[in-house]
């Protein structure tokens, strides 16, 4: 044992838990999170009380959830995964009846001032429970049948409640999600093959039943897969969006007009600015250089929690990690795709930089768990 590790091993529990952090990724997360408050400072016009401010409140109450979280033993979260799994789709069926509507959407929960979207927080709990049962289960019982059939019921049931409400971009990302746990628990490709088969087979279904008394999207999201895959046809209305988008990603060129010198934004060409579509006032006012910069930031962040995974001999820990990359990574993947026209409009935030307070809070907690397992994982003693 090395002087560094004889004298950490004689620090307190609490104090050695901190150390034991994953700092890199702490850094990055604020890393993150200051683009954030920069860029919201700058679409509000220079207002900081606007949208700058309640993140930066939100991020600080989630930096304590995330250190809170940490220092709670792993295994304390693999047995309640379950009970929180089941919580979430408690939280599901209430927005089903009480839900409160936005946007066309009934999504959230009004718990007085506070606005709460259970769908943001199955994202987590889904991975938990997945994790936790291949934790458990046999790892040769994987791929059987019967053993497949139990976390497929688990990701169907709250991807149909999500759909529901409806919200396209969370029930894709609930699938996605629970389908990376499962591969990474190794369910074998035959399994996802099949799937991928099924899936295109539903594509095609989806455009037949369109103007059908069986039709199986909303109105308005048919108008969405009309508008990505041709923008130009209806550019004043269901294609305004990603047209502004565009305009402002080409725009910013190289460096960028500069900060808080977007024309689109200032001129408030750009839709949800502030929310889903903020990436593209980071890429009209810093161009591609700050554009790769975060991006950039983003991939070390999953690289972190992968390494924090792989060194990781817990099971439950591991697939805990991987799982939550997985799904940091499909919320930023698709965000980026989103509003450069490379996938349809789903509404889905850019993590740690659009305003929002359910998705801030469950991502901060989220990184919690990996911490969790990161502090937790076992030791060898020297």
């Amino acid at each position: 044992m090395s002087y560094l590790e004889y004298t950490v091993q004689r620090i307190p529990t609490g104090p050695r838990k901190i150390l034991y952090m994953n700092w890199p990724l702490v850094l990055l997360t604020l890393a993150v999170a200051a683009v954030g408050f920069v860029m919201l400072y700058s679409v509000s016009g220079g207002a900081f009380s606007t949208w700058a401010e309640p993140q930066m409140k939100r991020f600080a109450l989630g930096l304590g959830v995330m250190f809170g979280v940490a220092m709670v033993p792993i295994w304390f979260w693999r047995n309640v995964a379950g009970l929180a799994f089941a919580l979430s789709l408690v939280l599901l069926l209430f927005v089903e009846f009480f839900g409160v509507t936005g946007m066309g959407a009934q999504r959230w929960i009004a718990l007085g001032p506070i606005r709460l979207q259970p769908s943001e927080l199955t994202k987590i709990t889904l991975v938990m429970v997945l994790a936790a049962y291949y934790d458990w289960l046999d790892v040769r019982k994987v791929s059987h049948p019967l053993w497949v059939a139990v976390p497929l019921v688990l990701i169907l049931i709250p991807t149909a409640l999500v759909l529901k409400q409806p919200d396209l971009g969370t029930a894709l990302l609930l699938l996605a999600g629970g389908a990376v746990v499962m591969f990474l628990a190794g369910v074998h490709w035959a399994y996802f093959a099949a799937v991928a088969g099924a899936a295109g087979g539903l594509v095609g279904a989806v455009f037949a039943s369109r103007g059908t008394s069986w039709q199986l999207l909303k109105d308005y999201q048919y108008r969405r897969i009309d508008t990505f895959l041709d923008p130009s046809s209806d550019p004043l209305g269901a294609g305004y969006h990603i047209t502004q988008a565009k305009i402002a990603l080409g725009s910013g060129g190289w460096a960028g007009r500069g900060y808080m010198q977007g024309t689109q934004t200032r001129l408030n060409f750009l839709p949800e600015k502030h929310t889903d579509f903020i990436f593209t006032t980071l890429a009209e006012e810093f161009g591609f250089v700050g554009s790769f910069s975060l991006l950039l930031l983003y991939v070390l962040i999953v690289g972190f929690c992968i390494h924090s995974a792989l060194t990781n001999r817990d099971r439950f820990g591991a697939l805990l990690t991987l799982g939550i990359a997985a799904t940091f990574f499909l919320y930023f993947a698709v965000n980026m795709s989103m509003v450069m026209g490379l996938a349809p409009v789903v509404g889905v935030p850019l993590p740690l930089v659009s305003y929002g307070g359910s998705a801030m809070m469950v991502l901060m907690g989220a990184f919690g768990l990996v911490q969790s397992a990161h502090v937790h994982r076992p030791r060898s003693r020297g």
